[in-house]
């Protein structure tokens, strides 16, 4: 199934209007309605109520201009050229606004304009959750709120086939917009990065510009807008009104720490031989685990438990609960809701024994090559190279093309065949060349060293990008020798003396700033321990 796309999407608005218009290959006839004369007309007071609703939620709610300045994974020490983009947001209680976290990230200025008005407002970002892709703004100017107060959101999930407004600042034009739909679908669903939450589906257009817009039932929001499916029309998906609360609730003390989650390897109990395999009875329901996250005795999961309630609640052999009469969802949505000091109540089977177990459970899974998370890119400059932490960014780049892809898994690269790997120790990093050889005659006779992943220099095998730089200030060895991970990977052999030598001149060269990035300059900088 194509993966939801984030809204806006801000490098390819163009190419996504380009692509909406080409589907719109069916008109839609537009029949007046038939009028009974016979029919009572609609009391007056009725309409009034309705249109002071309509102004209430249109009044709250408000465009979002964004200048971004994404970081640049392969000239770690630039960041690429400023992207302008726009979304939306609505007002909260607290003299906030509540918008998408696609929409603020990485920004450099953001500001904010009311329906109908012409006047920008600076603002910024007070709190940011990439995972669950929410994000709450201050404003420079607080007086802005004085006549719009905050839209009221509803306490319960709404039911399918709800009527739906959602309200936005869609490319196309420039004032607000409001489609109309139903809902379709809530589901337990993954989000960004290891984080899932409920979501709605609803069938309201909903294009680049509406994130962080209300959905609305009624005169209340129900959540806010932040993805449609790519590829298909009118299939939008809305952040409900339970993960806005626990956003809110979580940044409450200024920081956010994110949703508790479990990330052992599970697997369904639907097939018969396996049923039978585990020697387990007609009675028996839920999940199988194929592979638990911790490794250690004291773990409370094994591989071939299954996983039969959590809480009190009955999981069936699909890994699915009941929510209420016509609802469900993933069994793991219930983590959130009675997580207690990092720990969650699971009945399991194991060895056809019951048992009671509590797990624990964190908000993130460690990742050998992580995601930057709205932060910058570690780097070091010396001679020549340029050394930076591998991230998720780094490997994006070229993860899609697929010659890239045999060839550095040939070679046994580990930005291939490590992706998806948690550290294998406290502080394992890997460590590459981020870009070609800045132009100097100490690479004379060198292949192009950019993408490969060192493995030692004289000898000492690297951990992270801290300790290569300890390596680096330490050494007294009148040579350098860089070894790289892999098959057919050359080593680079240099003089300390001119490596230090050339630095200054090649950063001058280049238009570098910072030799490297604060973390790195910090250890560079500091006096090596005595021997």
């Amino acid at each position: 199934m194509p993966h939801p796309s984030r809204l806006p999407s801000v490098r390819q608005i163009a190419f996504r209007t380009a692509a909406l218009a080409s589907l719109i290959s069916v008109s839609l006839a537009y029949e007046p309605a038939k009028i009974d004369p016979a029919a009572p007309a609609a009391p007056a007071g009725a309409t009034a109520a309705t249109d002071a609703k309509s102004n209430a939620v249109e009044n709250a709610v408000v465009k979002v201009f964004s200048t971004m300045r994404y970081p640049d994974a392969y000239k770690p020490w630039s960041k690429q050229a400023p992207t302008e983009a726009t979304g939306t947001g609505v007002i909260i209680e607290g003299k906030r606004i509540l918008t998408n976290a696609h929409v603020v990230l990485y920004a450099s200025q953001v500001q904010v304009q009311a329906n109908q008005a012409g006047d920008k407002i600076s603002a910024t970002v007070e709190s940011i959750a990439q995972g669950i892709d929410l994000a709450v703004l201050k404003l420079d100017d607080e007086s802005f709120f004085d006549t719009r107060p905050p839209l009221a959101r509803a306490s319960t999930l709404p039911d399918i086939k709800d009527a739906v407004l959602a309200y936005g600042y869609p490319t196309g034009g420039t004032s607000l917009s409001i489609t109309k739909g139903i809902v379709s679908r809530i589901e337990f669903a993954g989000y960004n990065l290891s984080t899932s939450g409920l979501r709605i589906q609803i069938d309201a257009a909903i294009n680049p510009g509406n994130s962080g817009g209300p959905a609305i039932v009624g005169d209340k929001m129900i959540g806010l807008a932040f993805s449609h499916l790519g590829g298909a029309q009118n299939i939008g998906y809305i952040i409900p009104n339970e993960e806005v609360e626990l956003f809110l609730k979580d940044v409450a003390d200024g920081k956010y720490d994110g949703k508790p989650a479990m990330f052992d390897e599970l697997q369904t109990l639907e097939n018969p031989a396996l049923r039978s395999s585990l020697k387990l009875g007609k009675d028996v329901e839920g999940m199988v685990v194929h592979e638990a996250y911790g490794t250690d005795a004291s773990y409370p999961l094994k591989e071939w438990d299954v996983i039969t309630k959590i809480g009190d609640t009955k999981i069936d052999d699909q890994g699915m609960i009941k929510l209420g009469t016509n609802l469900r969802v993933r069994f793991q949505y219930l983590i959130q809701q009675i997580a207690k000091e990092g720990k969650v109540p699971l009945m399991i089977v194991r060895g056809g024994k019951e048992m009671a177990v509590a797990l624990p459970v964190t908000p993130d899974r460690p990742m050998l090559i992580p995601d930057l998370r709205g932060t910058y890119p570690s780097y070091f400059v010396f001679g020549p190279l340029v050394f930076t932490t591998v991230t998720a960014q780094f490997t994006a780049g070229f993860a899609s093309n697929a010659n890239f892809v045999v060839g550095f898994g040939a070679m046994g690269s580990p930005l291939v065949t490590r992706r998806g790997d948690q550290p294998a120790f406290d502080g394992e990093q890997l460590v590459a060349v981020s870009s070609p050889f800045f132009p100097h005659k100490l690479s004379k006779g060198y292949g192009g060293p950019a993408f490969h992943t060192v493995k030692t220099v004289n000898g000492i095998a690297i951990k992270n990008l801290e300790h290569l730089v300890e390596v680096l200030r330490d050494t007294k060895d009148e040579f350098l020798t860089f070894e790289f991970v892999g098959r057919n990977m050359e080593a680079l052999v240099f003089t300390r003396k001119e490596m230090l030598a050339a630095t200054d001149e090649i950063l001058s060269d280049n238009g570098v700033r910072a030799q490297g990035s604060t973390d790195t300059l910090a250890v560079w900088n500091a006096k090596a321990p005595a021997k």
